[in-house]
């Protein structure tokens, strides 16, 4: 079987933000297992005073190590690995934090500011939606990019969304300005269940990143807790008739799109409805910015 063509083989930065653009916390969720099995440490924060509404992103409370109370306000930081280009593969590098309220133009080019002293080369941003999609099949992925060159190199496709956008369309628009590719990875969401965190959503964005960048990624507990987030499900809807003739629908359309016989028409019309649900919604954790077509089969 030949090699996955891989993104980037040098300093790649992985951004998620919670909000918006991370339905069922599934892009910050990666983030936080990135941290949690790479060796990876702050290497700037932003100033959440320039960038934050507090009585939309407020700060919280807290008990440290010590056992004293102190306030935790929003923020964005980045990480950095603790021996950058110390193997063949790629260097990993993390952003992640709360969509920022206000000030856009100055944070992304701040963020800039960031990704040109630690010489990133390639960025790959992470996001997740709402969709109507069954929690029982596997979580759809797509993946697209802005650089004609790496969509000839991965044989993937341009988004083809016009409408509103989060903070990863502002800087993914930066990136490429400053002649930096980019790829952005959004995986879909069941809108059912979109109050509790999906880990399901969070390992296929896992698998997705890394057969981009060429890593091997542990996966902690995240495939005992994505089994145990679909069994829990399966125990609601068997309690709730109604919702279970709803997942059975959700079945069958999906797996008519999955079906060999089925166009690359039926996808995109599929698709579109995806996209109708999205638009003209917002708030935390809606379905999110950016979504795309994928390519006809």
């Amino acid at each position: 079987m030949p090699e996955t063509p891989r993104f980037t083989s040098g300093r790649v930065l992985v951004v998620a933000f919670e909000g918006w653009n991370d339905a069922g916390e599934a892009a910050s969720g990666v983030i936080r297992t990135l941290k949690d099995e790479l060796n990876v440490y702050p290497i700037a924060e932003v100033d959440p005073e320039d960038y934050f509404d507090y009585q939309f992103n407020r700060p919280t409370v807290a008990v440290d190590e010590e056992g004293a109370r102190q306030i935790v306000w929003p923020s964005v930081t980045a990480y950095g690995p603790t021996e950058p280009n110390s193997g063949s593969g790629p260097s990993v590098y993390l952003l992640v934090g709360t969509e920022p309220s206000r000030g856009w133009k100055t944070f992304t080019a701040e963020v800039l500011e960031v990704i040109d002293d630690a010489e990133i080369g390639a960025i790959v941003f992470l996001g997740a939606m709402l969709a109507d999609v069954p929690h029982t099949r596997p979580i759809s992925v797509f993946t697209s990019s802005e650089n004609a060159d790496v969509r000839e190199v991965l044989g993937i496709e341009r988004s083809s969304y016009e409408g509103p956008v989060g903070i990863l369309s502002v800087l993914s628009d930066a990136a490429e300005k400053a002649s930096i590719p980019t790829v952005s990875i959004w995986a879909s969401v069941p809108h059912y269940v979109h109050n509790a965190p999906s880990p399901k959503a969070t390992l296929a964005i896992i698998e997705k990143l890394e057969e981009l960048i060429g890593i091997v990624i542990p996966r902690g507990d995240l495939i005992a807790e994505s089994a145990a987030w679909e069994n829990g499900i399966d125990v609601l809807a068997g309690d709730d008739d109604e919702m279970a003739a709803y997942i059975e629908q959700l079945e069958q359309a999906r797996d008519t799109v999955d079906s060999p016989e089925a166009s690359g028409d039926a996808i995109a019309e599929e698709f579109e409805r995806y996209l109708q649900r999205r638009d003209g919604k917002d708030g935390r954790g809606s379905a999110g910015d950016d979504p795309w077509r994928p390519p006809a089969q």
